[in-house]
Parts: C-alpha cells; sequence; structure tokens
C-alpha cells in the first residue's frame, strides 16, 4: 500500500508542476494583457484533484490519520483553480486579475500542502 500511495504522491505533484508550469509560461503575456488559460493548467488541476482524492482514500483504507481540515482547505481552493481555469479556458485573453489569482493560489495550496503539519 506504501508504495501505492507515494506513487499517487507523485501524480499529484506531477498535476501541480502542470499547473505552475503552465501559469509560469503565461507570467509575461500576462504583464502585456495577453495570457491565457493554456490546457496544461487544466489538466494539471484536474489530475490534481484525481490524485487528492485517491490519497485520501488509500490513506484512509491504510489506517493513516488524514488532517481533514487541511485537505478541506486544500481541496476549496483548487476547487476556486479549477472553476476559474475551466470558465476562462477558451478565451483568447484572459484578465490579469483571473489570471495572477489562479498563480496565487495554486503557490497557496503548495505552502498548505508543505508547511501545515
Amino acid at each position: 500500500m506504501n508504495v501505492l500511495i507515494h506513487a499517487f504522491v507523485g501524480l499529484h505533484i506531477i498535476g501541480i508542476a502542470a499547473l505552475l508550469g503552465g501559469f509560469m509560461t503565461q507570467m509575461k503575456a500576462m504583464g502585456k494583457g495577453e495570457a491565457r488559460m493554456v490546457p496544461a493548467m487544466l489538466h494539471g488541476a484536474l489530475t490534481m484533484l484525481v490524485t487528492g482524492v485517491a490519497l485520501v482514500g488509500l490513506n484512509q483504507a491504510d489506517d493513516n490519520t488524514v488532517n481533514t481540515v487541511k485537505i478541506g482547505v486544500k481541496l476549496a481552493l483548487l476547487i476556486v483553480i479549477l472553476g476559474l481555469v475551466y470558465v476562462k479556458r477558451d478565451d483568447e485573453k484572459v484578465p490579469a486579475a483571473a489570471f495572477g489569482t489562479v498563480g496565487a493560489l495554486t503557490t497557496a495550496n503548495v505552502f498548505v500542502a508543505v508547511l501545515w503539519t
């Protein structure tokens, strides 16, 4: 079970890398007002959602304690991120505020995961 949990953690990290990487590639365009939500951002957010739910289930099945408040905060952040990315995915130009919010919430999600013990 431990190997399976670690495999899903790896997939979860790949998802956040796709989301944050997609954001980083558009930062220069955001300064010009021409940023757009790239497909990698949507796929990364969906990967994070699926693997996060799987990780909670696997950890509970393995009788590990799960900090439900932390998971709830991370899920709430991810739902807002996913909503913004999904709604704005077809727009040619995304407002800098919406695009910046995705980047800020993604970064906050990383810090919640790492610093909240």
